[in-house]
Order: C-alpha cells, then structure tokens, then sequence
C-alpha cells in the first residue's frame, strides 16, 4: 500500500504465545519526507543497526474489556532513531503514522500483553487525532500433537485391523495373466468368472451394477422399447447434434428461494446488492468515544517494528507488611496535604495539686481518620532489581469545583521510610492553570527494558500525557504531548 508515491506501508505480525513471551512484530509507515529527521526506506528486522521505532498510545473504552461499547486510541509518542516524537503530528498525512490503518497494537497491563486493537480509521476530537477500530483477543497456539498422534496420522484410518501400519501390494497390468489378485482367474485356472474374488474386508461397500431393463423383456422387443423411450423423452436423441436445454445444478440464489425473480449472472466479478448488515470484510469497529465520561478506562498500547519481550512491571515484596507501611505512610502526608488530618489539641495546663486524689480521666479514643475519596495505590518495579516504586492519587469530596487532588511519587529510603520524589496538588477551580495527574501504567517507551510512567494531565478544558523517567531518587519529566506550559507547574 503506498501513499503518493512517496513511502510504502509495511504490515508485518509475528506473534508467538507461550511461557516466555507474546511477541507482535507490528508494521509501521516509514515515508520518504524532505523534512529532517525523516529516513527513507524500511526498518528490517534483521538490519540491527536500524533506528528503533516504537509507538505508545493509550486505549481509552467504556463497557467490558475486550468488547468495549465504544473506544479510541490517543497517540502519545513514536520514538524514532532513539528520539522521542509527538505521536499525534509525527508523520501527518493527513493523518499520523501511529494512526495509519491497519496498524496494530498491543494492550498491556503491568506490561502484560492483554489484548490486540488493529486501526481501521483516524479521526480528530478536539483538535486531535484519534484512531478508531477492533478490540481482538490475542492470539492462541496451537499445541504441538504428541508422538502418538503424530504416530496416528501416518495410518490408514480405513484400513481394518488394530491401528498397525499395513503393506499393500502394487497392482500390475500383467496380474491378470499371471493369474495374481484381481485377474478373476478360479482356482482352477480357467479364467472363469462365475465365482467373483472374496473381498479382502467383508465389511467393505460394494457398488453392484444395476440391472438392465432390457434383459426382463422378451427378444424381439427391442424396437418397440426403443420406441416407447424416444416418445417419452428418454434417452437417446434422433440428432446427437441438436442442442439441449440442461438445468443446473447450483443452488437457487437466495431471491428464487424467497419467491422473487434474480437476474441471470452473466459476469460473477459484478457488484450486487445483499441483503442483511455488511461485515467490511469481517473488521468489526466498536462505536466511536465522545468526550470524557465516568466510566471511561484506560491501558497502555504498544505498536512495535521489532519484537521484545514481556516484561512485567509488578513488584514482588520480600515483607508484605512493608507494603502496608508505606502505603499507610503515604496516606498520612496525602491527607495532611489535602487538609483532612485534625490540627493537633493544644497541650492541656498541669492541673493544682490537691490533697484528694480524683480517679484518673482515660484519654479519648483516636479520632478515625478522614477517607480519601477515589484513592488509588499501585507499586512498580520499572527495572529489574530495582528498588519499589510507589504511586498514590486521591481526592477530598464535596462539589467538584471544590475538590482538592493529590498524587504522590514515593520511593522507600534505607531505613524503610518514604520519600517522596514528586508531589501534585490542585483544586478543582485551577485545574487548567494546575492539570491534576491520572496515573495510568507503566510503560517501556524508550525500548530500553526500563519503564516510565504514563500520566494523564487533566484540566477542565483540556488535557495532556506526560512521560515520567523515576532514576537515581527523582522523578523527571520525559516527554509531554503537545508542549507548552499546561501541566507543567507541580512540587
């Protein structure tokens, strides 16, 4: 498929199932462009000194995963020659390359592999390009047959006898005088034929030769039989060269079948109207997503020329109560910076010493503390041996111009305390001024086997993602779609 004459369109998917790795090779647009930073040709798999090129873009639905109501996918970034690129410009014609049909991407949680959404169409909401298409189930292999039923399939199922493999023996055109199988000679060599050969399987079907007509009537009246089967139709034509009508043997289209009258199908290649729902070639398009609803949900998609392995971002604790710890730990300063905790009760004065002595008062009961609204906790491990990362976000509750948001980046120290690499307040009055960060997963976009973390920076108006790299105790900004300022101001 070319695109003017200046690119070619490069489908290629390669996915193997099993307990290592679901890899896709997927096939990206590689167009020949005056504008630097721009190659020409195709990236080869086989060619490692190829520039990477991976696409990262976040599915957004509503309804059940894998059959969602409706859905889109936003383009985030293509890494291009180990540079990242806006994924909704790079390569417009009109539309983006990360947007081109027929390109597929891979759906991943905790960079698990999910499920597969192919392109069929772009469109733009909102000033920006969103792709339309299918949400597939991955791919399943085939299992290898085993050495028995490998052993099976090279015997004759129709063959009697105990599954054994069975020698046959060739016929000969000189059988027949040899007096071998099949020449129909008795045992006597008489070349008799009344006693026909047993058959080798007596359970075998046999065709018999119907018997003629013509043997149950009297000599004599051939004529008269020929004669009756002439006037009756039958047969033998007077004129082996007169033309005959045949009926066919096809099926009846569906309209004789209805009663209705069809066309004779003079051309097969013509274009004819159906009946019924078009399939547009067995690609099902979920309806389009408008807006930004309540229920929406969000994952992680990977478009990918070459293949690379699974890579899980899940952390495995060596103590599960310190997960409780530093979640709780991070509770504390997140609602101390929403302004939930009670300020502190002044420290009371001693009281007189008197010389009767009052039963001691019991202190009061803490106070439980105040529920974070919409908290959500997730734990990562963005590189292999590395240390836990921690994402916390909540909000307070009330009207939503009044709401206030946090989100908290958190690593544990040396001495299992948190430290806190990032933190984003806003309210819900300044949320274009001061967007609030939805995590959404982890994601390897730099093709380095280490993840960033994907957010959505979201005001009221507007929106952005942003690429956070977590190294070395800090959280810096990778990448934000679109530049400018929006989203950029935090602690």
């Amino acid at each position: 498929m070319s695109f003017d004459g200046a690119g070619e369109l490069l489908i290629r998917r390669t996915v193997s199932v099993g307990t290592s790795m679901v890899g896709t090779a997927l096939g990206l647009v590689l167009a020949v462009l005056p504008a630097a930073g721009q190659y020409v040709g195709k990236v080869s798999e086989t060619d490692k000194s190829a520039p990477e090129l991976r696409s990262i873009a976040v599915l957004e639905w509503t309804g059940e995963a894998g059959k969602p109501k409706a859905s889109r996918l936003v383009p985030i970034t293509v890494l291009d020659g180990g540079q990242l690129q806006d994924g909704g410009v790079y390569l417009a014609r009109p539309e983006p390359m990360a947007v081109f049909p027929q390109v597929e991407y891979v759906l991943q949680q905790d960079g698990k592999p999910i499920g597969l959404f192919d392109i069929d169409k772009a469109g733009q909401q909102f000033g920006s390009w969103v792709g339309f298409g299918a949400w597939k189930p991955l791919p399943t292999a085939k299992p290898k047959p085993t050495a028995v039923e490998l052993a099976r399939t090279n015997f004759d199922d129709d063959e009697p006898g105990d599954g054994q493999p069975v020698l046959h023996r060739k016929h000969h055109a000189d059988d027949s005088q040899a007096g071998g199988p099949g020449s129909g000679k008795g045992t006597d060599g008489s070349g008799s034929s009344d006693a026909p050969a047993a058959p080798s399987d007596p359970d075998r079907p046999v065709l018999h030769k119907k018997a003629d007509s013509s043997e149950s009537k009297p000599a004599g009246g051939t004529a008269g039989s020929s004669t009756a089967s002439m006037g009756s139709g039958a047969s033998e034509d007077a004129d082996p060269d007169r033309p005959t009508l045949q009926r066919s043997h096809k099926t009846k289209p569906a309209a004789e079948a209805d009663g209705e009258s069809a066309p004779a199908e003079t051309d097969p290649d013509r274009p004819r109207l159906k009946r019924g729902k078009a399939d547009s070639n067995g690609l099902v398009v979920s309806p389009t997503l408008m807006g930004l609803p309540q229920e929406m949900e969000q994952a992680v998609a990977v478009s990918d020329a070459k293949t690379h392995a699974d890579h899980p971002w899940d952390f495995a604790w060596t103590n599960p109560e310190d997960e409780g710890k530093l979640k709780a730990s991070l509770e504390v300063i997140a609602r101390d910076t929403l302004g939930l905790n009670p300020p502190a009760a002044p420290a009371k004065k001693a009281a007189k010493r008197t010389t009767t002595r009052k039963a001691a008062t019991p202190p009061p009961p803490p106070a439980q503390p105040a529920p974070l609204e919409g908290e959500e906790f997730r734990v990562f491990e963005l590189a292999y041996g590395s240390g836990a990362t921690l994402v916390l976000s909540a909000h307070t509750d009330g009207p939503a111009a009044q709401q206030k948001f946090v989100t908290l980046i958190a690593q544990p120290d040396l001495y299992g305390n948190v430290l806190v690499l990032k933190k984003n307040v806003t309210d819900g009055a300044h949320l274009d001024d001061n967007p609030r960060m939805r995590l959404i997963d982890a994601v390897d976009a730099m093709a380095d086997n280490r993840g960033e973390l994907l957010f959505e920076l979201r005001g009221a108006t507007q929106r952005q993602f942003a690429l956070y790299r977590i190294l070395r105790g800090q959280a810096e900004q990778l990448f934000v779609t679109g530049g400018g300022q929006f989203g950029m101001a935090s602690e």
